[in-house]
């Protein structure tokens, strides 16, 4: 059978630029996907227990893109949540990011009245601010109150995640997480958050739900491209993959997941609970505060960041560190020479994307480059 497009990877890019081509351009695609499902790293299912759980860690999908938001919801409709999460400190539970209730919760009062008021007077209501910049700070009292953050929050979280120190990564690491003058505990301030009501599954099950999109699960590209017929590529998998390693294997962070089942209602007050120090896994998420479902039991992940080896386990994290991007620039440059192959997602960009961003990378990615060349 001939195909206009072969597509590979059925994750958020993979899936997202076939229905654009399907719809759009009344095209037939070809997805080869080499996992066993859909969806990829959002790809939620049903346990032995009946509890939906997401496979590859908690998807919570936040955006204050509104094209985003719109273009998803024609496959979906939402669950309102607002995630929260909690970090044990020093044996208390604390609002993340880190912000006046948690300083409220870990020093005495006067004392926490005196660092919101020099926050506030130095940097802002609303501000959020890196680790690393709020340790540069003069003020010997937000210098003890960074320094606190840095090594009860930061540090050990930050170690255990990637295996190097925060100084070692690019200052995108420290940016993610940072310091929140404000009370507000929500996790993600964005215009729409929400879960899809029958899982991320569902929704992509729709969204490639098309007579001119095809689907091959199980399947390394390689070992059928030899067999098809197809005009374009477009390649949502690791750069250094399509290119068989030739400037070497791109370094990832990647995780284990150990799902265990508690026969209550609830295991802990918030979906998200951070372990920044005493353990080995970085924190424990309970799915059901996520989809809001209702049973008797509830399943809970203990997540464990790990090295990548690749071809035992996924390749979450992009390293995000110098040498690392100088690395992937060579591959880039591999790509730029490639006539009618197209590279776009997480993997493919070496990039980590939310999902609403890696959302509007694919349709951008449709509109300039596919559509153009129809």
């Amino acid at each position: 059978m001939k195909f206009d497009y072969l597509i590979v990877g059925a994750g958020y890019a993979g899936s997202i630029i076939a229905e654009r081509i399907a719809t759009q351009l009344d095209k037939r695609c070809l997805i080869v996907e080499q996992r066993n499902h859909i969806a990829g790293n959002a790809y939620d299912y049903y346990d032995e227990n009946g509890i939906l759980v997401h496979k590859y860690g908690p998807h919570i999908f936040h955006t204050s893109n509104k094209q985003a938001w719109l273009y998803l919801s024609q496959f979906t409709e939402w669950n309102t949540y607002v995630h929260h999460v909690n970090a044990v400190i020093e044996g208390k539970q604390v609002p993340v990011p880190f912000n006046f209730n948690s300083i409220a919760s870990l020093f005495p009062p006067k004392y926490a009245e005196r660092l919101e008021a020099l926050l506030l007077e130095n940097y802002g209501f609303g501000q959020k601010i890196p680790i690393l910049k709020l340790r540069e700070t003069n003020n010997k009292d937000l210098k003890f109150l960074a320094d606190y953050i840095y090594e009860n929050v930061f540090l050990g979280y930050t170690t255990k995640q990637w295996g190097y120190k925060p100084e070692e990564l690019d200052p995108s690491v420290s940016g993610r997480v940072p310091v929140y003058l404000s009370r507000d505990n929500r996790y993600f301030q964005d215009k729409y958050q929400g879960i899809p009501k029958q899982g991320y599954t569902e929704m992509f099950k729709r969204m490639i739900d098309h007579p001119k999109i095809h689907l091959l699960l199980n399947t390394n590209y390689k070992d059928i491209i030899d067999d098809i017929k197809f005009d374009k590529i477009v390649f949502t998998g690791a750069l250094d993959d399509f290119f068989d390693n030739v400037h070497g294997v791109l370094p990832y962070r990647s995780l284990n997941f150990d799902m265990k089942n508690f026969s209550k209602e609830r295991f802990q007050s918030v979906a998200q609970m951070n372990f920044p120090n005493n353990y080995d896994y970085t924190r424990i998420t309970e799915f059901k505060h996520i989809t809001q479902q209702k049973a008797d039991s509830t399943t809970v992940a203990f997540e464990y960041p790990c090295e990548h080896i690749p071809g035992q386990n996924v390749p979450y994290y992009p390293i995000p560190k110098s040498e690392s991007h100088e690395q992937f620039d060579k591959y880039l440059k591999e790509a730029k020479k490639q006539k009618n192959a197209y590279f776009v997602g997480r993997l493919a960009d070496y990039k980590y994307y939310n999902m609403d961003q890696i959302t509007i990378t694919a349709l951008q990615k449709f509109e300039k480059i596919i559509a153009k060349n129809k």
